[in-house]
């Protein structure tokens, strides 16, 4: 008996090697990136700061900019350009010379979509309360490590933001989630933002589209530079058939729904490579697909 499942066991995996899943979903090429060397942005970033002016916010003239970074200044910065999906490259860096303790030190603020606030803080060994440190999402989740750098020494946030959506009437669809990562360092892995970031308020959503990536005024000295922003849109399919499984030895397709194993010939939908391919011709409404949706 042994014997026999064995063989059996053996016939099994030669015969699942020559069998191939077949989504039926035809992509496009992903397009080319080229990485940024030396810490420069990809090819596709949009460049918010690059050490020379802030033409890209607004207003361009309270926050000084010199010798290659800008430090905060009178009121908060917007960028005149609105974004959705993201991913964020920023460098920020807290004031060499400690000033005062918990939230008193070194704070302003990285606002995704003009409202949604990853904090920045100078939280080298500094004590506040865990969701208001460097890396938080304020009031709603502490970052899962403390990777923070000494006063004076540059940080990076690299941010990776998936925007909420809302329904026609207002009412929210899919909440907003964020993966940061602080100088190399997962802080956040798809946090699910419960809503705004207020300081006195509970978090709630109210719709929206894209908007503007804000930085915070806190009236400490703190210090950014090369910032980038790439707008993250999901790559398009088509549709072409439905999943089915092919059996390379004999170039018979089964549907998925139809079992692992081909049916019987002439029973069910298994069809030659010939058949397949014909059916593959005729005309047929297509579905267009986004990667990860599952039809």
């Amino acid at each position: 008996m042994l014997l026999t499942a064995m063989i059996a066991a053996a016939a099994s995996a030669a015969w699942a090697i020559n069998r191939e899943y077949l989504p039926g979903i035809q992509w496009p090429e992903p397009p080319v990136v080229i990485p940024g060397e030396g810490g420069r942005p990809p090819s596709d970033a949009i460049v918010l700061f690059d050490g020379k002016d802030l033409s890209a916010w607004e207003p361009a003239d309270t926050w000084p900019v010199r010798d290659g970074y800008f430090v905060e200044g009178r009121g908060d910065i917007r960028t005149k350009q609105s974004f959705g999906d993201c991913q964020l490259h920023i460098e920020w860096s807290a004031p060499t010379e400690i000033r005062g303790d918990s939230q008193n030190r070194g704070n302003s603020g990285v606002f995704l979509q003009d409202r949604y606030e990853i904090q920045v803080l100078d939280s080298y060994q500094n004590h506040t309360y865990p969701e208001g440190q460097a890396g938080a999402i304020y009031k709603q989740t502490p970052p899962m490590a403390n990777a923070m750098r000494p006063p004076g020494e540059w940080n990076t946030y690299d941010i990776l933001w998936t925007a909420p959506r809302f329904n026609d009437d207002g009412s929210l669809r899919s909440p907003a989630y964020i993966t940061a990562i602080h100088n190399g360092v997962v802080i956040l892995n798809h946090f699910e933002v419960l809503g705004e970031t207020p300081w006195a308020d509970v978090p709630k959503y109210t719709a929206h589209g894209p908007a503007p990536i804000r930085l915070q005024d806190h009236g400490h000295p703190v210090r950014f530079r090369n910032i980038w922003v790439r707008e993250l849109k999901p790559i398009e399919g088509t549709r072409i058939h439905e999943p089915r499984f092919k059996d390379h030895d004999t170039g018979r397709e089964w549907l998925v729904s139809e079992g692992e194993e081909p049916p019987a010939e002439g029973a069910g939908e298994a069809k030659t490579q010939a058949q397949v391919t014909r059916e593959k011709c005729l005309p047929k409404n297509r579905l267009r697909l986004r990667r990860g949706d599952r039809r």
